[in-house]
């Protein structure tokens, strides 16, 4: 194997032998033995007997991560007509504050884009997603995999 790296008035080149590099692993494995060393097999915390280097910590009980607000949210209908037009605000508000809020909210409905369409100025293509298929090329079906017949059930 020979690497090429650049040097200052030209381009350096290092050569290795595959051989010799074997050679020295081989001694060094047995020169950590003489030292009561183990080799490494790549698994991490692992020696050759199964035991852990290091000791895992007691497995916990993993609850389930449900993120929730810093506080409970108040439900805002910006058009008081229409139900299915609502915002969320905190309700820790002070109650002047809220009313800011709101206002400036119900003042900008515009703003919001309750469906696509109300999407203006922004291009179709930016939003929509499509395959890149030649579509003069021929579809290939895939190799049927073979399961376990309970597998199989289940995937069916």
């Amino acid at each position: 194997m020979k690497i090429k790296f650049p040097v200052i008035g030209g381009i350096g080149e290092a050569q290795a032998d595959a051989l010799q590099a074997r050679k020295c692993y081989v001694e060094a494995i047995k020169r950590g033995k003489k030292r009561g060393l183990e080799e490494t097999s790549g698994e991490e915390n692992s020696n050759k007997r199964g035991k852990d280097l290091i000791p895992s910590p007691e497995p916990k009980e993993k609850a389930p991560v449900m993120v929730q607000p810093v506080e409970e949210l108040l439900t805002v209908e910006l058009i008081p007509s229409d139900s299915g037009k609502v915002t969320k605000i905190g309700s820790k508000m002070k109650e002047d504050v809220r009313d800011q809020v709101v206002n400036c909210l119900r003042k900008n409905k515009d703003i919001f884009a309750w469906t696509p369409q109300d999407l203006e100025g922004i291009d179709p293509d930016v939003i929509t997603h499509h395959l890149n298929l030649d579509p003069n090329i021929k579809s290939v079906k895939q190799k049927k995999q073979h399961f376990r017949p309970e597998k199989d059930k289940i995937i069916q």
